[in-house]
């Protein structure tokens, strides 16, 4: 990756919510190996991860990515997992208030991270997990996780 993306709150908010009517470990699974998909095109260092109803369903740590990755991962899906929108949109809407997350005394910032990479999964309108990708700076991270997801959907449509 030569170039960042840069996303700003409009951005984010117009990407498509991931919301379909059944998400179930398969789904994660075909889910995560979309996310591998698009790190090897991207010839990125990334790991990424889908949880499911509080359980890791994939996890994959391709190019320089290891142990070291699982904080981040951790710490960006409970942000989404909390706010119910992706960590990168949580991060620039508090930037946009003048309080950037990490100034917040009320969260425990070792374990939320509001920094890009994780989007919420929701199923019928009820959040049911992640899916998180972690490795580059955290507007990559959210690129390669919204391309992700944007495939999945798409593959998802293309089926119904």
């Amino acid at each position: 990756m030569t170039q960042l993306p840069v996303f700003t709150i409009a951005d984010l908010e117009a990407e498509p919510r991931f919301d379909v009517d059944v998400f179930g470990r398969e789904d994660a699974v075909d889910l995560g190996l979309i996310g591998v998909e698009v790190i090897r095109e991207l010839g990125a260092n990334l790991a990424v991860r889908v949880v499911l109803h509080g359980a890791d369903v994939f996890v994959a740590k391709l190019g320089t990515t290891d142990s070291g990755n699982d904080p981040w991962l951790g710490g960006k899906a409970a942000v989404a997992e909390r706010f119910g929108e992706p960590s990168l949109l949580v991060r620039r809407r508090h930037e946009s208030d003048g309080t950037p997350f990490e100034d917040r005394t009320d969260v425990d910032h070792d374990l939320l991270r509001a920094h890009g990479g994780a989007i919420p999964i929701f199923e019928g309108g009820r959040l049911v997990g992640t899916i998180t990708m972690s490795g580059e700076p955290d507007v990559a991270d959210h690129a390669a996780s919204a391309e992700t997801v944007r495939r999945f959907l798409e593959r998802a449509a293309d089926r119904h």
